[in-house]
Order: C-alpha cells, then sequence, then structure tokens
C-alpha cells in the first residue's frame, strides 16, 4: 500500500497531472500513425524529423520567436522533402537517414551558435515533460484529436496506400495524396512529442507501440487500437517509475515501452 500511497500523492500534484495528460494524448495519436509508419517500412521518420526539428529551433532562437514554432516549420519542412524526393531513384530509407543526420548536424552546429545554452539544448535532446504547462496539454490533446479524427475517416485510403499503390489506384485512392497527409500528421506529431520525450527519443512513442502491438494483433485496426492503448500504458508505468526512482521522466516512459515489447515479442513466435 505505501506505493499506492506514494503514486496518488505524485498525481494530486498538478505538474504530475499535466505531464500526464498531454503523454496520454501523445500516445493516443502516435500509436496509429506509428503501425502506418511501420506498415511503410518508415521507423526512422520519428528520428529524421526530431532530428530536423532541432534545426528550427536554433532558428527560432535566431529569430526572437518561440522555439514551438520553429520546430513545427523544420518538421513540415522534413515532411515536405521527405514528399517531393521519395519519387526519385533514392529509397525512403536513404532519405530519412539524409534528413536525419543532416538535421542533427545542422541542427546542433546552429543551436550552439544561436547561444542556445547547454540546459537549453538538453532540454530539446531528452525532453522536460515535468515542465510542461497547461497550455502544452490543451494543445496535445487538440492536436490527438484533430489527427484520431483524420485517422477514422482517411483509414480506408491510408492503409491500401500502405499494402500496395496499385491497389489502391484501382479502389479509387490517391497514393501520393495519402502519403502527404500521413507526412503532415507525423510532422505534427513529432513537433509535440519532443516537448515529452526530446528529439532522441520521440520515435521510440511512434515505434515501440506499435512493434508491440503486432504480434498481438490480427487486423491493421486491432494493431492501432492497441498500439494506442500500449503506448499510454508506457506514459502512466514511465511516469510513476520516474516519480518513485527520482529518474528522467522521458527515458523513463520508453524503457516501460520498451519493457511491454519484449512482454509481447514472444507472442509473435507463437504464430
Amino acid at each position: 500500500m505505501p506505493l499506492i500511497d506514494t503514486l496518488r500523492a505524485a498525481f494530486a500534484e498538478p505538474f504530475m497531472q499535466r505531464a500526464l495528460l498531454a503523454a496520454l494524448a501523445v500516445a493516443a495519436m502516435a500509436g496509429p500513425l506509428g503501425s502506418v509508419v511501420l506498415w511503410r517500412r518508415m521507423a526512422w521518420f520519428g528520428d529524421a524529423t526530431a532530428h530536423a526539428a532541432l534545426l528550427g529551433v536554433a532558428l527560432a532562437f535566431l529569430a526572437d520567436l518561440p522555439a514551438p514554432l520553429g520546430i513545427l516549420a523544420a518538421a513540415l519542412v522534413a515532411a515536405l522533402f521527405l514528399h517531393v524526393f521519395s519519387r526519385r531513384e533514392t529509397g525512403n530509407d536513404a532519405l530519412l537517414a539524409v534528413i536525419s543526420h543532416g538535421g542533427l548536424g545542422l541542427g546542433l552546429l546552429a543551436l550552439v551558435l544561436s547561444g542556445g545554452g547547454r540546459a537549453r539544448i538538453e532540454g530539446f535532446l531528452f525532453g522536460d515533460i515535468l515542465a510542461v504547462g497547461w497550455a502544452d496539454a490543451a494543445l496535445a490533446v487538440g492536436l490527438a484529436a484533430l489527427v484520431l479524427a483524420t485517422l477514422a475517416l482517411r483509414w480506408r485510403g491510408l492503409v491500401l496506400s500502405s499494402l500496395s499503390a496499385d491497389l489502391a489506384v484501382a479502389s479509387g485512392v490517391r497514393p501520393r495524396r495519402e502519403n502527404a497527409l500521413l507526412l503532415v500528421m507525423l510532422a505534427l506529431v513529432v513537433a509535440v512529442a519532443i516537448r515529452i520525450t526530446g528529439a532522441l527519443l520521440v520515435s521510440a512513442l511512434l515505434v515501440i507501440p506499435a512493434a508491440a502491438a503486432r504480434p498481438l494483433s490480427r487486423t491493421p485496426e486491432a494493431m492501432a487500437r492497441l498500439a494506442a492503448l500500449i503506448g499510454m500504458l508506457a506514459a502512466l508505468v514511465g511516469l510513476s517509475g520516474a516519480w518513485v526512482l527520482d529518474a528522467p521522466a522521458g527515458p523513463a516512459i520508453v524503457t516501460a515501452a520498451l519493457v511491454l515489447f519484449l512482454l509481447a515479442a514472444p507472442f509473435g513466435r507463437r504464430r
């Protein structure tokens, strides 16, 4: 019972309530999007966009603009870059590697030159979910509602486009349009999730819950729903563990997601 009392006291704190609300919102939208990402073999997208977003942070510092605005702009530019150049001979995996490594190098260099400061750089690299305000939490919830509603409306097209472009065209779906929509939603999620887990861990919320849900699911819809639930459970367990162990919250959430993945993995071998 002492543990339950400790957690009850923890989540009575307003900053823990804000952190949990924001983390649950991000996990709810990252799970279904992460499922589509895995189907399309774009697991690097979170890393690539997050690293590119560091450049947006630096540019925001230089222009004296809010950092979230720079992050969102850089994430959308990275998504546009991938959308345009995916028609070329270079594969998606190579493009994502270029965006990821190039964005990380340019971003870190620009952050140092902009005078962002070591503490501020570490905050964007590793996240600071406990500093999330009510406005940030409300933004995450609003974005989650928008993304989930869009997924519900465009789900058939996204799934068909992920399975086969030819099948999608034969069914009256435009794969390029669905791909552009997916990339925009992913950019928005990454821009918000950076605040929670940081740029270096942001793709974990996209990939790990979806990977954990895959062996437990028989349909795309089931995988998407289960990925969201696993991500939300990881957020709750990770925040609780961070409080009890006095550990960083972002890495704790990712560690909880990893444990859930390891628990689910044996079911994939049984099927």
